[in-house]
């Protein structure tokens, strides 16, 4: 019997699914202290994103594995050194996003019960219990999170596209001035904007579907990741606008849940509510399913060697436990770590981190893109074309990773270094197996 294989509505709608997560909820707040000029930020994020998914789309083709991605595609073309470090940094990408996830559902749960805005610890507390009972649920294996995700990603668009659409009948022109609110100039408020917006985007590499799966890959994935990313642009571009626009700067900056406040001006307390129930069931869609990656990261490279190999076992349920339970540690610590800040500022804090090593990966996967055409295609005018696009989201990626600002640098720099250790360890392990 033939398997049956995704087509192009079906691939788009996997792209939007995987992109549109937490982030969206809370980000305008965040942007929100930047003022209007945020806007430009979400444009050129876009711009960069859809370099990145050109460069994972050809990867794709040149490099077809089950176990893609960036830690596959640099290890390919740059080694086992830059693999690891990848893969090192994505994984501490994916456990800081669901922090930043946990933050955002937190922060929504704070519409029905109030204490949690201004209770940091009972915030926390809640955050934390939130985290291990989706730890939990991963570690049994249910098989119906598949229907799960499907549910809360149409969940998830719903009101977006509902207060982005609408939402621009109640807009007032004089809040969107002055354009740039913050202590920044111009320059560095966009940068600023666009490493923050560039969070939203995160999970692009996933469009890259294997192509035997698809229906007429090499049409299909890069109409569909195209498309896909234009619509999330769309989605996101015209809620920020909206809420830009019905709620005055120097409020939305301290707002802890934006989209349901928005909805409350527009439609009355009852759509506030509405709105609310659908940004957690999608931020604890979207945790159900990270929390699952963070999983299979530290598992993909133990099968590889390049981690140690308590980290590939499995339970009974084909789940690897401890690598979940680890990854999740990690995230308990960095949540209560920050919580201080308070909802919006330890949002932001993780969001930037997870930003700043998620581009690690895409910068590293843009360098071995370069390689891996040359080795595949020799020196030609599509391989020029190539390391122009190439150079593209290599500079903007170097260009997002400075606008992280110099505490988040900082301890992402701190954090990839702290994986040197287990690199060598490993390969201490690998040439004592080659020499017994």
């Amino acid at each position: 019997m033939s398997r049956k294989k995704l087509g192009f509505w079906t691939s788009s709608s996997l792209v939007v699914g995987n992109m549109i997560g937490s982030g969206v909820f809370l980000l305008p707040a965040t942007l929100a202290a930047f003022g209007s000029i945020s806007l430009i930020g979400w444009l050129i994020s876009a711009l960069g994103a859809a370099t990145l998914a050109y460069v994972f789309i050809e990867l794709s083709k040149m490099i077809p594995a089950t176990s893609g991605g960036p830690y596959t595609y640099s290890r390919s073309g740059l080694g086992d050194f830059a693999g690891f470090l990848v893969a090192w940094g994505y994984w501490i990408s994916v456990w800081c996003t669901n922090a930043a996830i946990a933050v955002a559902l937190v922060s929504y749960l704070g519409v029905f019960v109030p204490a949690l805005q201004t209770n940091l610890l009972l915030s926390a507390g809640v955050g934390l219990a939130i985290i291990w009972m989706v730890v939990f649920i991963n570690t049994r294996g249910i098989k119906e999170a598949g229907i799960f995700q499907l549910v809360t990603s149409a969940l998830k668009i719903a009101p977006l596209i509902a207060i982005g659409i609408f939402g621009l009948f109640y807009i007032k022109l004089e809040n969107f001035f002055p354009g740039n609110i913050s202590d920044l100039s111009n320059f560095e408020a966009i940068t600023a904007t666009a490493t923050l917006t560039f969070f939203a985007y995160m999970g692009l590499e996933c469009a890259t579907i294997p192509s035997a799966d698809v229906e007429n890959p090499s049409k299909t994935i890069p109409r569909a990741t195209y498309f896909g990313l234009a619509v999330t642009a769309l989605v996101y571009i015209l809620g920020t606008t909206a809420l830009l626009g019905i709620i005055p700067a120097e409020e939305l900056q301290y707002s802890t849940a934006p989209f349901s406040d928005a909805a409350a001006i527009m439609w009355g307390p009852w759509a506030e509510n509405l709105v609310a129930i659908g940004a957690i069931i999608s931020t604890l869609g979207a945790l159900n399913g990270w929390i699952l990656i963070q999983g299979q990261i530290p598992a993909a490279i133990s099968r590889d060697k390049l981690f140690p190999p308590i980290f590939g076992k499995e339970n009974k349920n084909g789940v690897p436990t401890l690598a979940i339970i680890f990854s999740s540690i990690l995230i308990s610590i960095l949540m209560a770590m920050n919580y201080t800040k308070g909802l919006v500022k330890a949002f932001e804090f993780m969001l930037l981190l997870a930003s700043m090593t998620a581009l690690i990966a895409y910068l590293f996967t843009s360098a071995s893109y370069v390689v891996v055409s040359i080795r595949e295609q020799g020196y030609s005018r599509q391989t020029l074309i190539r390391l122009v696009i190439a150079t593209v989201a290599f500079v903007f990626s170097i260009w997002a990773i400075a606008g992280s600002g110099t505490e988040i640098v900082y301890w992402g720099f701190i954090l990839l270094m702290a994986g040197l250790p287990v690199y060598v360890w490993m390969l201490v392990r690998k040439n004592k197996e080659t020499h017994a």
